[in-house]
């Protein structure tokens, strides 16, 4: 008897997302920054971005509350990983972008290879499936 072939579900997503979690642990060991942080400090890239702006993309991205998003880029500033241009935009520092290229760096080779063992359509057939059901999750939180 052979068993049922196993589908996407939240049991699936969420072991993939503590997965990636760990890997990223691992990645930031060593650094100052928590999970939160090296997501800002991650997602302000290389050119400088409005700080509400990008609070506001960070906390819709993640679905953690603006104060936490908040939290975060003020102990980026703090630790001189982020800065504020004197026209008040938000870039990291040339320490920020360092910081940025080790953790990629370190947690690209284990994500690469495992994304590497599959198929690039049945990745890109994994993307739309996610977006498609993360867009529907992210409607169903908007009701109130």
């Amino acid at each position: 008897m052979s068993a049922a072939p196993t589908t996407l579900n939240p049991s699936i997503i969420g072991q993939a997302e503590k997965h990636h979690t760990a890997v990223l642990a691992r990645a930031l060991a060593g650094t100052t920054l928590d999970e939160k942080q090296w997501i800002v400090l991650n997602q302000a890239g290389g050119e400088p971005v409005e700080r509400v702006a990008h609070i506001n993309r960070i906390a819709a991205m993640t679905q953690w509350a603006r104060a936490e998003v908040e939290a975060a880029v003020n102990a980026l500033l703090a630790s001189a990983l982020l800065t504020a241009t004197p026209q008040g935009l938000l870039e990291p520092t040339t320490e920020g972008k360092a910081v940025v290229g080790k953790v990629r760096a370190e947690s690209g080779a284990i994500v690469n290879a495992a994304y590497g063992a599959v198929p690039a359509e049945d990745l890109a057939t994994a993307a739309r499936v996610l977006a498609i059901i993360t867009a529907r999750m992210a409607q169903e939180l908007t009701r109130a």
